[in-house]
């Protein structure tokens, strides 16, 4: 029986469409200095030429968004149409500036106008919270009317780790509280008759990633809305983790048939995400098929898989327990396997524990070595991440059950330190702020002393307990 896909509207995004009956798009976003065109169009060209279909850049400002006209005039000179999205948080105006320029625009609802979040705690009257909902519609209006008048698509993306103190205070730290951080948009999108819109709801938790994503279908339904969905599971990480973790939060909702475009975000080159994307998809029917016919015993799901690489075994194993283990429906994992390409080694007994171990810890059942949240970066970091990375990688990596998220710059950082115990967040230009939990408790420290600081913090913690 083949999967039945969610049917939505269709998007139209420069020279694609995203949602209907078109393919799940794949896309990535780059790392480069916005202002750097040189580089930008560069790296944009490595990601095109990988397979990816749309490419976001980060615009921090009016000069950032006026510089993607830069971008894609020089992209386009050189045979490459592939659609650009602008990615904007914090200035609502950089979103009228770059609507002009950029096939798509990213706003975040968490910061389009709301404040950057405190985690203070908000009363309002029912009358205080209707006017706050009007000062969206004021703001946003007048960018949806650039967006009809250009053309211009709009994503409204959604990232658990930048929910505002508005929304924090009426609904905690909720699926439900996600879900309506959206639906506030959509409505005026729907009232003013706009709807070349994509949603994304991201979190770097997979349950919470996938329990939220399915409750926005569901409320969509209700209100007779059918936009397209963007996936991800964000700061997902690098390397095997990075793709595990993907693997498990995209690939439970794909084999639901939910899902239009995708993003694998990784710390690495973003041409590397494609490949791993595309897999993915190439994977919905046969993990649709493995979750369908799923053996589970007192517990214990049982996967007899064929792959015919090592990185293959691993996402098709993921994908195909992703829902199983997120629904509880079981909360054990064994896997054996066949490797058909005879290049490659069959997997040994403790590699197979180690992929096992990893996807149960994605699917939040077990934690059995140090969790990472690591951003992919992006125009906005502000230090070296992937070197950082990995030197805390290797100085941290016999803390088992420890959660340290290691994020590029505040948009997402202090939210996300909500789900990690420690957090290594850019400041400024070469300065970090440390974060136990959701609590900032050193600013501004040069980079250079940073890792060192991050593992003295966690060294005194340890001796304490």
């Amino acid at each position: 029986m083949s999967l039945k896909r969610r049917l939505t509207s269709v998007t139209k995004v420069g020279n694609i469409e995203i949602g209907g009956k078109n393919p799940v798009r794949i896309q990535s976003m780059a790392t480069t200095d916005t202002n750097d065109t040189e580089a930008s169009v560069a790296q944009a060209k490595r990601i095109i030429d990988a397979g990816g279909e749309l490419v976001r850049f980060t615009t921090q400002g009016i000069r950032e968004a006026e510089n993607m006209k830069n971008i894609s005039a020089a992209l386009k000179a050189d045979g490459y149409d592939a659609p650009l999205v602008a990615d904007v948080h914090f200035t609502a105006h950089t979103a009228d500036v770059a609507a002009k320029y950029c096939e798509k625009v990213r706003i975040n609802p968490g910061n389009y106008v709301d404040p950057g979040r405190t985690f203070k705690h908000l009363e309002y009257t029912d009358d205080e919270y209707a006017d706050e909902l009007k000062k969206i519609e004021r703001k946003l209006v007048p960018f949806l009317n650039i967006c009809k008048e250009r053309h211009t698509a709009v994503r409204i993306g959604v990232n658990h780790g930048s929910l505002s103190d508005r929304i924090m205070s009426r609904y905690g730290d909720t699926p439900a509280g996600i879900v309506e951080s959206c639906m506030e948009f959509l409505r005026i999108c729907r009232c003013e008759k706009f709807n070349d819109i994509v949603i994304s709801i991201k979190a770097s938790n997979t349950v919470v990633m996938v329990t939220t994503v399915r409750l926005l279908v569901q409320t969509m339904d209700k209100e007779g809305m059918h936009y397209p969905l963007h996936l991800g599971v964000t700061e997902a990480g690098e390397g095997e983790d990075g793709r595990i973790k993907s693997a498990v939060g995209i690939g439970a909702l794909l084999t639901e048939g939910i899902g239009d475009t995708i993003r694998v975000s990784l710390s690495e080159e973003p041409e590397a995400e494609i490949p791993v994307a595309r897999r993915l998809v190439e994977l919905i029917p046969e993990c649709t098929e493995l979750r369908r016919n799923a053996v589970i015993e007192y517990g214990t799901l049982y996967l007899d898989l064929n792959a015919s690489t090592w990185e293959d075994l691993q996402l098709k194993a993921a994908m195909a327990a992703g829902a199983i283990l997120i629904d509880k429906r079981a909360g054990d994992l064994r896997i054996s396997c066949k490797i058909e390409n005879g290049t490659q080694a069959v997997p040994t007994a403790e590699q197979l524990t180690s992929l096992q171990d990893s996807i149960l810890q994605a699917a939040r059942i077990k934690f059995t070595k140090t969790e990472y949240i690591s951003c992919p970066g992006c125009g906005r970091t502000l230090y070296d991440l992937r070197s950082t990375i990995a030197r805390i990688k290797e100085a941290t990596k016999g803390m088992v059950g420890v959660k340290i998220g290691i994020m590029g710059c505040i948009v997402n950082g202090p939210g996300e330190m909500a789900d990690a115990d420690y957090g290594y967040v850019g400041a400024g230009r070469g300065k970090i702020s440390l974060y136990k939990n959701k609590e900032c408790v050193m600013k501004n420290i040069p980079e250079e002393e940073a890792v060192d600081r991050l593992l003295e913090l966690i060294a005194a913690d340890r001796k304490t307990d």
